[in-house]
């Protein structure tokens, strides 16, 4: 299972503009575990995101997935591996139909007709989407387009799964089935947002990023206890863990019952 493995050792990364987005990250992820990656606007998630899609190349520091390292020459494996969810749909749907769009990665990877479309019938029913197969993409609302950007990686069949803020623009009903889909999802998950809910239920681990910087990395609840480490990181506690307003009960922090 080495190959599920990701590992980041001293990344660093400055945009073209100066900026210093990323100074010195490092974590290991192992294989099955759901990760959380949390930090105010910013912070560097995204341009971390980037790095383990290889969207974006380490300028100082290594990303490893499993024994491979991130290079141009290794992008295509990594791809193989690792499938990436976009913060904004429209980045992933640009062929004419649903279908097509989820059609695109199974096709070049030379699998046979028959395989791809068990592939993209399998990952529409999956995201609840199968009824869109038909319909241009521009055509559907924000949350349609986001369940369906989620299936065009699914059919890909990929060992990791990394999303950037998929909740976001969801309304209750599609935000459920979402966190329904990613807890069925069995291998790892990295997983970057501002939903600190949606991470209680779905992640163990939370890291958080600050500044460019890990500033810390434990299991979610007691990472969300730490008043502090939230405060200086621009974040609040999860609105299950604020309790009432009002008369002050809830907001508990001991384990749920199994």
């Amino acid at each position: 299972m080495s190959h599920h493995i990701v590992e980041v050792r001293d990344l660093a990364y400055t945009y073209p503009d100066g900026t210093r987005a990323l100074e010195g990250v490092s974590f290991r992820i192992t294989h099955g575990e759901s990760v959380a990656i949390v930090g105010a606007n910013g912070a560097g998630k995204s341009t971390l995101l980037l790095h383990l899609s290889g969207v974006l190349f380490p300028q100082e520091g290594t990303v490893r997935i499993g024994d491979i390292p991130l290079t141009k020459g290794t992008l295509p494996e990594i791809r193989r591996t690792v499938g990436t969810v976009f913060q904004d749909p429209d980045d992933q749907l640009f062929m004419p139909t649903v279908y097509d769009d989820v059609a695109f990665g199974p096709l070049n990877l030379g699998l046979p007709a028959d395989e791809v479309d068990a592939r993209v019938t399998r990952a529409l029913e999956r995201v609840g989407a199968l009824a869109l197969r038909d319909r241009p993409p521009h055509r559907l609302s924000g949350g349609e387009k986001r369940s369906v950007a989620i299936a065009t990686v699914l059919a890909m069949s990929p060992d990791i799964l990394v999303l950037d803020e998929p909740s976001s623009n969801l309304d209750p009903k599609a935000r459920r089935r979402l966190i329904g889909l990613l807890l069925s999802f069995q291998h790892t998950k990295i997983i970057a947002t501002h939903d600190l809910d949606m991470v209680m239920e779905v992640c163990e681990r939370t890291i958080v990023v600050h500044d460019g910087r890990v500033t810390a990395d434990g299991p979610t609840r007691e990472v969300f206890a730490d008043d502090a480490l939230l405060e200086a990181s621009s974040l609040e506690r999860p609105l299950s863990l604020q309790g009432c307003p009002i008369c002050g009960e809830g907001g508990s922090l001991r384990p749920a019952a199994p």
